[in-house]
């Protein structure tokens, strides 16, 4: 869906259309923010701000326009409005023009860890002749003509080949994941002694 059909929807009432609007600018409406305020906390708030402005001033949007022109228009008015109350800013450092990038926590650092050594682990298991053919051409990022060249087989029978290679590899991930390692303690074969 366009930029500007979502906009026509907000402006005909359905607000949750916005949501799909903020996920598509918010990022770039901050780095235009940080660059033009020097100051990535202005620049946190003015993205608020404009997108309530977008909720305030919907019926401003006209169709046949560009949702991108008028919401560019809408943050430089904000920009200016937030100056005019404020005193000057210190300049900011080379760093803050950085993006914003969330850094994933411990548990998700886990989980791609296990899902990693279990795609080893899936690897291993197949066939020499697979195996060969997925190292190539995904942890090596060779193109399939030189794969052919090296095996001494056509282009087709290359991607033929990688891609029934990539759906038993698919299969083995997925019967690891199923494997659980639990303890169950009624038939573990150790026991304990209550001292």
């Amino acid at each position: 869906m366009t930029d500007e059909a979502l906009m026509t929807a907000v402006r005909a009432g359905d607000l949750g259309k916005l949501g799909i609007l903020f996920e598509r600018y918010h990022v770039p409406l901050f780095e235009f923010l940080a660059r033009m305020t020097g100051d990535r906390t202005a620049a946190e708030d003015l993205v608020q701000d404009i997108f309530v402005r977008i909720l305030k001033y919907r019926a401003t949007f006209r169709d046949g326009g560009s949702f991108e022109t008028w919401l560019y228009r809408i943050a430089r008015n904000a920009r200016a409005d937030y100056f005019r109350q404020r005193t000057s800013v210190e300049p900011l450092e080379a760093e803050a023009f950085d993006r914003p990038e969330p850094a994933p926590g411990p548990a998700l650092r886990l989980i791609a860890d296990r899902d990693r050594a279990r795609l080893e682990r899936a690897l291993m298991l197949l066939p020499e002749d697979k195996r060969e053919l997925l190292v190539l051409a995904r942890y090596r990022d060779m193109k399939y003509e030189r794969i052919a060249e090296i095996l001494g087989i056509e282009v087709g029978a290359v991607k033929v080949r990688v891609h029934r290679a990539i759906r038993e590899l698919r299969t083995f991930f997925l019967q690891l994941r199923d494997e659980t390692r639990s303890c169950d303690v009624k038939t573990s074969s150790r026991t304990f002694q209550i001292i």
